[in-house]
């Protein structure tokens, strides 16, 4: 059960606290750290899934752990991101995304019950999604311009994209399970 894999998506729940705290802290240097933890945090999301298949160390307490570290920090990411700008423009996509992640995580569940997890398997649109949500989170998170550059402002713009990602992804997602949905048996 406690394999590297299984280890690094712990450590991602772990540094949430962590990317909270430093997140809210007054110094000028709290973006860019809080940046550094959730970057951390993105990586072991590519890396363990990577490593548990390479090494072959897929169980299923990393079937669960995984996904529910990754919605954890995006879902308060998100938030964290939303409280320094309460903002509609904001707002409107994060909640498309925290939403869709409760409706995918509900009918992933739901499919396994039926013995139909594979109808609503993670698709090439929804890791570009995870993709483009990842890197527009870091970018709010470090709010501020770099080289020149309007972060904050491209971190929007890729929100959006994911936001877009998330929509096709879930409807994806519910087209394939919509036979079962509407089944009498």
């Amino acid at each position: 059960m406690l394999n590297l894999p299984n280890i690094l998506s712990l450590l991602r729940i772990a540094l949430i606290p962590v990317l909270v705290g430093i997140y809210l802290l007054p110094y000028e240097s709290a973006p860019l750290w809080a940046t550094i933890i959730f970057v951390i945090a993105a990586i072991t999301d590519w890396l363990d899934g990577y490593l548990a298949r390479k090494w072959d160390q897929t169980s299923a307490f990393g079937a669960f752990i995984d996904p529910v570290a990754d919605k954890l920090i995006v879902a308060i990411a998100l938030v964290l991101v939303l409280s320094k700008t309460p903002e509609w423009y904001i707002l409107l996509p994060v909640v498309v995304i925290i939403g869709r992640e409760i409706t995918v995580s509900a009918l992933r569940e739901w499919m396994a019950e039926l013995g139909q997890r594979n109808a609503v398997k993670v698709s090439y649109v929804g890791k570009l999604k995870t993709a483009f949500q990842m890197i527009s989170i870091g970018c709010l998170i470090f709010y501020k311009p770099l080289l020149g550059l309007p972060i904050f402002e491209i971190g929007i713009v890729l929100l959006y994209i994911a936001a877009g990602l998330t929509l096709s992804s879930m409807f994806s997602y519910l087209k394939a399970a919509w036979p079962m949905m509407v089944s009498k048996g």
